[in-house]
């Protein structure tokens, strides 16, 4: 009776042994809390740019008509309008306007000629810098030369038809809101593909259906939340921190398998930077990463694999060794 009472304690004991190890592992390995930014960001050109967001800031605009002599108030042109909140959390927040458009611009009203002004390109400033060599952008570039949207059209389509340089922000890498950057990176693609008068920019061809086009894709409400439209239609590339090599549609993946596998495609994309930040050998990477997603394999653990193999061993070994003596002590009653 009383070996009984111990064997069940201790396969109590095996059964608890897994959970143990998984809150051991989650703490060890869980890291520090995230720094908070509580420093509000203030631009050194701030009162310099308000010249330019007093109009370009707003719907609206007035200027002093000097033939008339009258104050006179006009619609600004949509595409002419900057938010002044989205500018101060985009990348080129620190910059002043006349950095990339020419000093000429501090006359008023503007000479004609200006609105002619050839734009900078990514690699024009970021291209071939010290500074700058853990992005990339020369490789970037290359990618984007032979993508699907700039063979299409090379004379219309730059840089920033995808990134405005008025709001453009990096999301991915600094958020833990992931969905919230999927959104983000999505409404990239969105702005032309879901928009007919910015698609007709750019080609003539016929308006193009998103929903329509991807109806062989299985809970497509769901797909279009989780992932970013560039994890079907780029080719992944570990040397970018983003791909830039967007496919024909021919090539887009379509395969479930490709994701939704342990060595899934997503690793090499979406989530790409915490893997980065999360990685470790304790075997709980996966499972981190795509909690969020349904991926075959995700949740293995190396560490807990081989800890079921000893503890199933040994379990048996016990069991073993308990029906060799009661065959023993039964013998020699």
């Amino acid at each position: 009776m009383i070996f009984f009472h111990r064997r069940r304690g201790l396969a109590s004991l095996i059964v608890l042994i897994p959970f143990i190890l998984i809150w051991f592992t989650d703490t060890l390995y869980a890291g520090p809390d995230p720094a908070v930014d509580t420093a509000e960001f203030k631009s050194q050109f701030y009162d310099q740019n308000e010249r330019c967001f007093r109009c370009h800031g707003s719907s609206k605009y007035t200027y002093f008509n000097s033939s008339s002599e009258k104050e006179v108030t006009a619609m600004m042109c949509d595409n002419r309008v900057v938010n002044r909140d989205e500018y101060y959390v985009a990348n080129h927040k620190s910059f002043a306007c006349t950095d990339c458009h020419s000093a000429d611009y501090d006359t008023f009203p503007h000479p004609g000629e200006l609105r002619m002004e050839e734009k900078y390109n990514c690699i024009d400033c970021h291209g071939y810098d010290e500074k700058y060599v853990q992005f990339n952008f020369e490789g970037i570039e290359k990618e984007f030369l032979q993508s699907a949207h700039y063979v299409a059209n090379s004379d219309a389509f730059t840089c920033w038809k995808c990134h405005n340089p008025h709001s453009y922000r990096i999301n991915i890498r600094d958020t833990e809101n992931l969905k919230q950057s999927i959104a983000y990176d999505n409404n990239i693609c969105l702005n032309c593909h879901s928009h007919f008068d910015r698609f007709q920019l750019l080609t003539d061809r016929e308006e193009i259906n998103i929903l329509q086009l991807h109806e062989w894709l299985p809970n497509q409400a769901l797909h279009f939340s989780q992932v970013r439209c560039i994890e079907c239609h780029a080719r992944p590339n570990d040397s970018l921190l983003v791909a830039h090599l967007i496919m024909e549609k021919e090539k887009a993946v379509r395969r479930c398998v490709e994701c939704h596998s342990q060595n899934s495609l997503l690793m090499s994309s979406l989530y790409k930077y915490q893997a980065k930040e999360n990685r470790t050998q304790a075997g709980f990477l996966n499972a981190i990463i795509l909690n969020n997603a349904f991926v075959i394999g995700a949740n293995r653990n190396i560490v807990l694999n081989k800890v079921s193999v000893v503890i199933f061993i040994v379990t048996m070994g016990l069991l073993m060794i308990h029906l060799l003596l009661r065959l023993i002590l039964k013998k020699n009653e």
